[in-house]
This record gives C-alpha cells, structure tokens and sequence, in this order.
C-alpha cells in the first residue's frame, strides 16, 4: 500500500509539475503573439500604405546577388530560377551552387539557360570545397558554380565570397519568390542601411498551389493532410512567433529559404559555419555574438514571401525535423556562454533562455507530460475536472494561437481567400496540437538521443515538384 501511495503521490506532483509548465510554454507564446499583434498594428502604415523603399527600377537600390545552394535539386531547380528572373529589383544577379549533385540538376540548368563555360579561373580564392567550373548564362544575368559536394552551408559560402555585391539574399533550391519580395526584404536596409545586417521574409506551404514559369498562380491547400498540417505550422511561426521576437529585439532565426545579409557583416564573422546542420540559426546567433555592443539590426519583415515544397511523407518530414531540433540544441550549445549573459541585452537575457527552456527543453517535457497525465487520470489518481484542465492548457491554448495565426492571415495578407480552405485551416489548427505535436515530442527525444551519439547528417530530403 505505502509503495502504491507513493506512486499516486509522484504521479499527482507530477501531473501539477507538467500543467504549470504547459500554461509556462503555451504562456510565453501567447505573450509573443500579442507582441506581434502590437508590432503589426504599429507598422501596417508604414510596410503597405507608405513604403520606405525606393521603386523596384530605382538606380540608387543597393546590388543585390541572390545565392542559391542546390543539391540534387532538378525537379525544382528551373522553377526556382525561373522565379527569381521575375522579381521586381532592378539591380541584383543570380548565383547558383551546384553541390556535388548526383542528379541531373548541372544538366538542366545547363539546357534551360544556355550555359556557357567561363574559361577564366575562379575570380576569388572560395572558401569551399573544390570549384570545378563557373557557367554563365548569355541571356540572362545567371552564373553557375559547380563544385565538389560539401553541404549546404559550403555551397553558400562559395557564393557569399564569389560576389561582389554589397548584399546577398540566401534562397533554398525549392522555393518560389513573389516578385516583390526581394524589395520589401530589403527595405529595412533602405529605411537603416548603416545599422542594418540582415532581414528576414516569410515562408509559406507551395504543396497545393498551382504554380507556372516561376510564379504562384494561385494559393490553395494540398491533397495531403501532412502537408496542410504544416501550412497552419508555418503560419504561427512567421505571423506570431518571428514577428513577436523581432519586435523585442530578440530574433534568434533568419530561414535559411529566405535572408537578406550584408555581405561584408557575414565575412567579417567568417561566413557560415560547416561544423553545424542547421547554418541559418547558427549564423544569427554568431552576428548577435560578434556584434554585441555594437548599433545594429536584425530584423524579421513578414510581408515578403517565398513559398516552399515542404515534406509530404512522415518519414522524409522525420528526418527534416530531427535535423531541425539537432541543430538547435547544437547552436544553444556552441554558444551557452551568451544564455542568461547581460552583455547581450534581450538576446542573452531573453531570446536564448527562451530557446533552451520552451523550444528545446519544452518539447521533451510536453512528450513525458503526454503520457504521465492521461495514465494518472486513467488510473483515477486525477479527477475530471483537473485533466480538463490540463488538457485546456497543453491543447486549447495552442489550438487558439493557431487559430489566431490562420486569422491574422486572412485579415492582414490575404494570401489563402478561399472560405473552404479557410475553415480547412482552422480544422487543421485542431489536430496539428492532437496528434502532432505529441509526434513532434517523439521526434525530439530521438533527436536528442542522436545528438547524444554524435550522430549528423541532412538525411535524404527526397522532392516530387511543385503542384502544377
């Protein structure tokens, strides 16, 4: 009797333990949303009504060279190109990467474009893997840098110390760009250009979208249930949570689809660093570093938007998110000197913290949590009302920020105008926090055993082309 007394005694402590922390987590996101409701509603003028940025065909834009890493990337990689030929700046060039592809993405670049060898020798000493040729387009302003396979933050590297443009946008292979988004990206540095280092723009969910010649035709939901889970996931992420952090000064992530950089900032720090798997957040996270004490900016801009093919499998998506934990357990480590330290303002007294207790610790004490709780009240150890309780913390809360997420969308951007697609999405809001978020906790817990390992690796992202 006293062990099983004391059994019910552990789990009812431990069922208090795991409500305070959900209404903890779900807390602080809910107090980001509201941040980027306040931010939105204090600049909704200024970034739709009175543009700070000069005409897309103005001479006095800053040189922009759009860097494009590509690995195995032929289903997508002409669409992408094709894309970027259509924004609407009047001064910027492509570059892209080929890494060490095994497909034929060399091959339809080459057949698309018309690309031409250049017989001259690499301008610049790369800091890369070996460069095995540099193609050129005669018809449009596009380079190709083949070289040796070295992971994606090599092949960027390649490209941010090839050009010679006092700015680079860093896009992912299998993404579409709106036409002005390069623009609206790059305002902040025309509004700020002396203090500003790097902007970010919004990612949406291609899958389900009609897309021809490099342009969305039309926004719509996918087949797929997995997919259309992870539009509503984007939504919260880009409209409440980037948006809430850049509004306190605490913007931790730029996507690796979509940043604007200037290109001397990223060389000074020594580019993007080959020793992580998710390069994007390591970056920001080093530019906060270096820059500390220092007047500068780096801010998310939610207006522009890339649109992406995102995993429409549960093992491919596995995979994606694994390495997305992975790598940010890595980065909180390699830079823990910067947690809780005042030298770096809301970045070490906030935005890190923040990062190492809800999106890194949170995940693994939600997944205990989700199976400690309902066995506790199944087991008669909790009463009705108390397990309503947790489950209106860890599950309503959430399924009320996505809710507000998929709003703010429709009130504010109006990319998704259809009524049945809307109600889809609220639907989707639903069951992304039952069951998928008690997916995402295992996925966690995997990938912290992994990390423990010394386990890396991207794992094999497997792409079938945009909806047509």
């Amino acid at each position: 009797m006293d062990v099983a007394a004391g059994v019910s005694t552990a789990l009812w402590l431990a069922s208090w333990f795991f409500v305070l922390y959900f209404a903890l987590v779900n807390g602080s996101y809910l107090l980001i949303h509201l941040v980027s409701i306040a931010v939105l509603a204090g600049n909704v003028r200024d970034w739709l009504i009175e543009p700070a940025y000069e005409p897309h065909n103005s001479p006095f834009l800053p040189g922009i060279s759009v860097v494009v890493p590509a690995y195995n990337e032929e289903v997508t990689i002409v669409e992408t190109v094709r894309s970027l030929r259509n924004l609407e700046y009047g001064n910027y060039d492509l570059v892209v990467v080929n890494d060490g592809s095994t497909d034929a993405t060399l091959d339809v670049l080459v057949e698309s474009f018309d690309l031409e060898p250049i017989e001259a020798p690499v301008p610049v000493d790369l800091p890369c893997e070996e460069v095995r040729g540099v193609y050129q387009s005669p018809r449009i302003d596009l380079v190709v840098i083949d070289k040796e396979n070295g992971g994606k933050a090599d092949a960027l590297n390649a490209g941010v110390f090839f050009t010679d443009q006092p700015l680079f946008c860093a896009v992912d292979a299998d993404t579409v760009i709106e036409r002005g988004a390069l623009l609206e990206v790059a305002e902040p540095f025309l509004r700020d250009p002396d203090r500003t280092i790097a902007t970010g723009g919004a990612v949406r969910v291609a899958n389900g979208c009609s897309i021809g010649r490099g342009v969305v035709r039309e926004v719509g939901l996918s087949r797929n249930r997995l997919a259309n889970l992870q539009v509503v996931e984007y939504l919260r992420a880009f409209l409440s949570g980037r948006i809430g952090l850049s509004g306190i000064g605490g913007l931790l992530i730029i996507s690796g689809a979509f940043g604007l950089f200037r290109t001397s900032a990223v060389r000074e720090v020594g580019g993007y660093s080959t020793d992580t798997i998710t390069e994007d957040m390591e970056l920001i996270v080093r530019l906060h570093r270096e820059f500390a004490g220092e007047d500068y900016r780096i801010e998310f801009v939610p207006y522009p938007v890339v649109w992406t093919e995102v995993p429409a499998s549960r093992a491919v998506l596995a995979r994606q998110r694994g390495r997305w934990f992975r790598g940010m357990v890595e980065t909180l480590w390699i830079h823990r000197r910067m947690i809780g330290n005042p030298n770096y303002g809301v970045i070490g007294l906030v935005a890190l913290p923040f990062f190492l207790l809800v999106e890194t610790i949170g995940p693994l004490i939600e997944g205990v949590g989700y199976l400690l709780v309902p066995i506790a009240f199944l087991l008669g150890i909790l009463n009705a009302p108390f397990f309503l309780l947790f489950l209106g913390i860890a599950v309503g809360i959430g399924t009320l920020l996505s809710w507000l997420s998929v709003l703010n969308e429709v009130v504010s951007f109006r990319r998704y105008r259809n009524p049945r697609d809307i109600a889809r999405l609220l639907g989707y809001g639903l069951v992304e926090h039952v069951p998928y978020r008690q997916w995402k906790s295992w996925i966690a817990w995997v990938a912290v055993v992994r990390y423990l390992r010394g386990e890396g690796g991207w794992g094999e992202m497997i792409r079938v082309g945009f909806d047509q």
